[in-house]
């Protein structure tokens, strides 16, 4: 468990606010990410888990394909998790790009296996664009924000403090955090959960031919 000397540090600095009616190019660019970027997200995946029920998927790729979910669920989840609470450097930014890059590979093997054994609609595929692309627009936009820091990624950030996690020096608000938090509890861990149970049920019943 945390203890509560932890928590206060990562929670020292002032908490970031973007002022009101700011329309600069800095402020615009975080409202986006934090309010548009990441609760977009939650709505892809209900969608995708949808489709995954519609098409059976606890008696057709069942348990692997539910798994290869969550694997994908961790390389976006990290990163995430990384650059909501800790301060953005070369480290964080170089697990953003790792993550989105084995995330796309994560992504084709889990279609390569789902077209082979059950049917995968154009929506449903249509859906995946959405759910590949969203990581990389969150780097994207986390890259532009932190230019400074890319710099310093691409000159080998010689400071040992430039490679590791660090609290970010103005954090984003407990109540936004707590938000998201709830999000992804509600749309992504709940469902996928409850994929993977109703898959390993369907694979424990003997099948009746």
């Amino acid at each position: 468990m945390i203890s509560l000397r932890a928590r206060q540090h990562w929670r020292s600095g002032p908490t970031l606010r973007i002022p009101r009616g700011a329309d600069d190019v800095e402020n615009t660019n975080r409202r986006f990410l934090l309010y548009g970027v990441m609760p977009l997200w939650f709505v892809p995946a209900v969608a995708d888990w949808i489709m995954h029920r519609r098409s059976n998927i606890e008696h057709t790729s069942g348990v692997r394909e539910s798994a290869i979910h969550a694997l994908m669920m961790t390389e976006a989840g990290l990163p995430v998790v990384a650059g909501l609470t800790a301060k953005v450097n070369p480290l964080v930014l170089s697990l953003m790009g790792g993550a989105a890059l084995a995330h796309g590979a994560t992504a084709l093997w889990d279609v390569s296996l789902a077209t082979d054994q059950r049917e995968v609609t154009p929506v449903e595929q249509h859906i995946h664009s959405f759910l590949e692309v969203l990581p990389l627009t969150a780097a994207a936009f986390t890259t532009c924000l932190h230019w400074d820091q890319v710099r310093k990624a691409l000159k080998g950030g010689a400071r040992t403090d430039n490679w590791k996690l660090l609290p970010k020096e103005r954090p984003l608000s407990a109540r936004y955090l707590g938000g998201i938090a709830a999000g992804v509890g509600l749309c992504i861990v709940l469902p996928y959960a409850e994929e993977m149970i109703r898959c390993v049920r369907a694979r424990r019943v003997p099948s009746v031919t």
